[in-house]
């Protein structure tokens, strides 16, 4: 089995796996975390190496534990399979998901078209590293990540608010585990909501639903990321993310639907 941390905590084997200590946010385990544990058993089944689009519906929390991924391929394909599956414990469903899985190392094509590129970010050791104790929750998950925010998007740990629902920073692993389209799916939901920087109480925003498509393998390297939130109504808000490797190619987007902040 893998030395790194983030291989041991996401292992399934036979459909079986758990859910690992020190993966949550004030005792609910990372909605990212989640789905890349889930990633890996229905990436199993569909033996194709990358998930290319993943949705994850969110029905229960994550607590620590035994968990299980059941799953069927809907479709296989020359290039793709799409597999739909849950990862649950016993009769209770924490997350409903489908997903398509393909190769890629292996280019689709040549054509770009790209109307913006990495966010603009100080080098990674100037940035304000995330820990368990900034902000109003703890955050254990920090202790497993190398997260680092833009100095200027750090004023809601101080309750200062930007008025900008936008948060950018670095990723990486606590233990310098390499980013690998899997653990893109962590990425995606590894900053602090982009809305905690408006005129709002910060505290804990549950996921109803987050989408990742993995654009490419990212080079060697911490990677970028960006998230902005543009519409916040009615107590839902959407978060869009872009992650971005060492080079600057585009390897990971993200949506999220969630629940404005729950005091």
């Amino acid at each position: 089995m893998s030395d790194f941390v983030f291989d041991r905590a996401t292992a399934i084997t036979d459909g079986a796996g758990d859910i690992h200590d020190g993966w949550d946010i004030g005792g609910n385990a990372n909605g990212g975390y989640l789905m890349a544990l889930a990633a890996r058993g229905l990436r199993d089944l569909a033996g194709r190496p990358d998930p290319i689009s993943l949705t994850a519906h969110y029905l229960s929390p994550g607590r620590p534990g035994p968990v299980q991924v059941e799953a069927n391929v809907v479709k296989e394909g020359r290039r793709f399979t799409t597999v739909a599956g849950r990862l649950g414990r016993d009769a209770t469903t924490i997350l409903q998901l489908v997903g398509t899985f393909g190769d890629l190392s292996q280019p689709l094509g040549s054509y770009e078209h790209l109307e913006s590129g990495p966010p603009e970010l100080p080098p990674f050791e100037q940035c304000v590293l995330r820990d368990r104790h900034q902000g109003q929750v703890a955050v254990p998950l920090m202790d497993q990540l190398d997260v680092r925010i833009h100095p200027d998007h750090t004023g809601w740990m101080e309750g200062r608010r930007r008025g900008v629902a936008e948060i950018a920073g670095w990723f990486g692993f606590a233990d310098g585990r390499p980013v690998d389209t899997l653990a893109l799916l962590m990425v995606c939901d590894a900053f602090p909501p982009a809305v905690f920087h408006l005129d709002m109480p910060p505290g804990w925003v549950p996921t109803l639903e987050l989408t990742v498509h993995v654009r490419a393998v990212p080079a060697p390297g911490p990677v970028k990321c960006v998230f902005r939130s543009h519409f916040v109504q009615g107590g839902f808000f959407n978060e869009d993310g872009e992650v971005w490797d060492s080079v600057g190619t585009l390897v990971a987007q993200s949506r999220q639907l969630g629940l404005t902040p729950l005091a």
